[in-house]
This record gives structure tokens, sequence and C-alpha cells, in this order.
């Protein structure tokens, strides 16, 4: 399974009126998460995009467990449970990094794009070649 763990901590900026992150924040979380998890995997998304590759959203789903706050560290884990096709769904876990408290999960969904027409195609060979040993 592809995976990576990435720490951020939350800003003031990121919290509402009641202190607590804000919800439409959380989908930022997923995306630094998601960038991390390439990055650390040999695709950072400037590499994936200058080889004229996109990997657009088609669908996100967030589901809020418990808040968390201003100046707490949270844990991103990103993960993608099966090898991509068409599209990929890359899951996520939001956990705070001191006490382990489950905040957040949730999963978006890409399709695999060329650049140049916009059109869908399958996952490129050198990407599929690059993640078959974590589905052996």
């Amino acid at each position: 399974m592809l995976s990576n763990k990435t720490e951020i901590r939350v800003r003031y900026a990121d919290t509402d009126k009641m202190q607590f992150v804000y919800n439409g924040k959380y989908f930022e979380y997923f995306e630094v998460g998601r960038s991390e998890m390439m990055r650390a995997h040999g695709f950072p998304y400037s590499q994936f995009e200058n080889k004229g590759w996109q990997l657009p959203v088609l669908e996100s789903y967030a589901k809020y467990k418990n808040y968390a706050r201003y100046d707490e560290v949270l844990v991103i884990h990103a993960f993608v449970k099966e090898m991509p096709t068409l599209k990929v769904k890359i899951d996520y876990e939001i956990t705070e990094k001191e006490t382990g408290r489950f905040i957040a999960e949730g999963y978006t969904l890409h399709v695999f794009m060329r650049g140049e027409d916009k059109k869908a195609i399958r996952p490129p060979q050198e990407f599929v070649d690059a993640l078959k040993p974590f589905y052996k």
C-alpha cells in the first residue's frame, strides 16, 4: 500500500470563531498529505505536471470525528489502498500528534489526465511501474 505521514501545525488562520479548525481546511490538509505522499515516493506534483500529466479531483469527502485547535500538531496519513486504474482514490486519516486523538477521515478521487488536451488517460506506465512494489 502506498502510504505517507505528514505533520502540520494548525495556524491561527485555520480556525473559526469557535476556535476549532474550520471544516473546509481539512480539504487543504488532505492536499498537503497527498502532495507529500507523492513527493516521498518520487513523484512531486511539479515533476508529474512537467511530464504533461494532471490529476484533478473528481470527488472529495470528509467525516469529522473530533475538533482540532490552534497550535496543535496534526498527523496527516495519506494512503492508496488499491493500484490505480483510470482513477485513483486517496484516503486520509488525521490525528493529533501528542494524544493520538482521531480528528477526521476522508478521501479524494482523482482521474489521470493529459495536460495538453485535458483528456482522461490510464495511469502513465512510468507511474504504474513506480507503484508496483507497493502492491505485491
